[in-house]
């Protein structure tokens, strides 16, 4: 299985090899939380005001997104120095994806003054979820 994070698990990795009861139980307790996740995150670094981008992004694309099947969550994230990063969360790949058409037509309908050039994409499947207990 190879992840869209830079790494890579399967039946060859080290951690399979050491403990693959462990890989069963990591798939089970996810499943068990709801289901595995699909996350979509863009890396934009030419982004002139990202107060401006995050506010406008909060009341279009967040309309959007509530309205989208399969919607979690959404975060942006200001990297400092013209960087801004923004973190889809959704049910699975299939809402993931519908959701994504969207906020690009959102995007480009609306966000086109703010030049935030093309993104660097990273999606995939969510493998391990950790949560605070407090």
């Amino acid at each position: 299985m190879h992840g869209s994070f830079g790494f890579e698990l399967s039946r060859k990795s080290a951690l399979f090899q050491q403990r693959p009861d462990m890989l069963w139980c990591i798939g089970l307790e996810l499943r068990r939380m709801g289901g595995l996740m699909y996350i979509f995150i863009r890396k934009f670094t030419k982004v002139r005001s990202v107060a401006d981008a995050a506010r406008r992004a909060k009341s279009g694309i967040g309309q959007v997104l509530r309205d989208s099947h399969g919607f979690k969550s959404y975060y942006v994230l200001d990297g400092g120095e013209g960087v801004a990063v923004a973190v889809m969360v959704f049910e699975d790949q299939e809402s993931a994806k519908a959701a994504n058409d969207k906020v690009l037509e959102f995007v480009q309908a609306s966000l086109l003054d703010l030049d935030l050039g093309d993104p660097e994409i990273i999606a995939g499947e969510v493998l391990v979820g950790i949560e605070s207990h407090a």
